[in-house]
């Protein structure tokens, strides 16, 4: 007996896609790119981006409104996006440290969040290179 293959979902073809890029996409970058595979509606990208997310495969940038690949690794904690302003490189990086801060804050006010996104604006080490400081 011959076994079937898998299905090849949305979801799948846009996690794969995501992953051959080397910076953040918007939904609508993710649907030009995948066209040609027969992706031809926003709406199939963004149900296929929910999965991800759901899924914790990838996260959303929302300052630049654009997706990226999970770093993977880090659970519960919450993740920090530096984001360089000159190049565009946007890197993902796990401080537990945050974490237990948003805990701390939410105890003491009584706020409680659903969604926790850090990003944090400047310049990468690349970009900072030979650039004096103000």
């Amino acid at each position: 007996m011959q076994k079937q293959a898998k299905r090849v979902t949305h979801a799948d073809r846009v996690l794969r896609y995501l992953k051959g890029q080397d910076r953040p996409l918007s939904a609508y970058d993710i649907l030009e790119g995948l066209r040609s595979d027969g992706v031809t509606a926003s709406t199939t990208v963004y149900r296929a981006l929910e999965k991800l997310l759901d899924a914790g495969q990838v996260h959303r940038i929302e300052s630049l409104n654009a997706w990226t690949v999970c770093c993977g690794g880090h659970d519960h904690d919450t993740p920090v996006f530096a984001i360089c302003d000159d190049c565009g490189n946007v890197s993902e990086h796990v401080v537990s440290e945050f974490t237990q801060s948003i805990a701390s804050l939410s105890e003491q006010t009584g706020f409680a969040p659903n969604h926790t996104v850090l990003e944090i604006h400047g310049r990468c080490s690349d970009c900072n290179t030979g650039v004096s400081a103000h």
